[in-house]
């Protein structure tokens, strides 16, 4: 099988560890290497070093969660071509022995280019699908808060979230923390709503004492 990339590397990314098969093409022999390095910076560094040392130019990664991003980051600022496979795919490649060791299933694979690669975004793109990430859990968590709230006052029969549309809101957050207090007059109660809530006086002087 014709030969693509004469120095290629495979990685086998863990959450603590990555192994490194560096596969060199010298005259007509090829030559492996496999060493073990730690995720911290300082040992990708060596890595990248490494790799760069022995001239290669090729580096394929399995896509295992998250840990395979620090050590992208980290040799995409070598001379590397880069590439992510997909594990799936890669193990399901015909002819794997499996006395062979991930790493150097994969640099064989990149060296006869039979690696398909996984698509990566930029840094920038990477970095506001966290954000987007984030806000959707961050909005999921104050939904089930707010739930969680409404079942605690229903339990009590306060039918606040009857009269108020945002219980977290401004008049909302006055109420519960009046409650909160030990307050009981609905009167009182009442006259905490803003200008800007729709129920008349009668309608919440019952919700926050249904349960009284």
């Amino acid at each position: 099988m014709e030969v693509l990339h004469t120095h290629c590397a495979g990685l086998d990314v863990h959450k603590e560890t990555v192994v490194v098969c560096a596969r060199r093409v010298i005259a007509t022999e090829v030559v492996r290497e496999v060493r073990t390095f730690k995720t911290t910076t300082g040992d990708l560094l060596s890595l990248s070093e490494w790799l760069a040392a022995l001239g290669v130019t090729q580096v394929v990664m399995e896509a295992t969660g998250v840990y395979w991003k620090p050590v992208w980051n980290v040799l995409s600022d070598g001379d590397f071509a880069l590439l992510l496979a997909n594990a799936a795919h890669v193990k399901n490649v015909p002819g794997r022995k499996t006395d062979v060791n991930d790493a150097t299933w994969l640099a064989d694979l990149l060296a006869h280019g039979l690696v398909r690669a996984s698509f990566v975004p930029d840094n920038q793109t990477q970095e506001q699908r966290g954000l987007l990430r984030t806000r959707k859990q961050l909005a999921r968590e104050r939904t089930s808060h707010v739930q969680r709230l409404q079942k605690t006052l229903e339990e009590a029969n306060i039918k606040l979230d009857s009269v108020i549309s945002d219980i977290l809101g401004a008049s909302g957050r006055a109420m519960l923390a009046a409650l909160i207090a030990g307050e009981t007059d609905p009167v009182r109660l009442a006259g905490l709503a803003g200008k800007r809530i729709k129920a008349s006086p009668t309608q919440l002087n019952e919700a926050p004492c249904k349960g009284g």
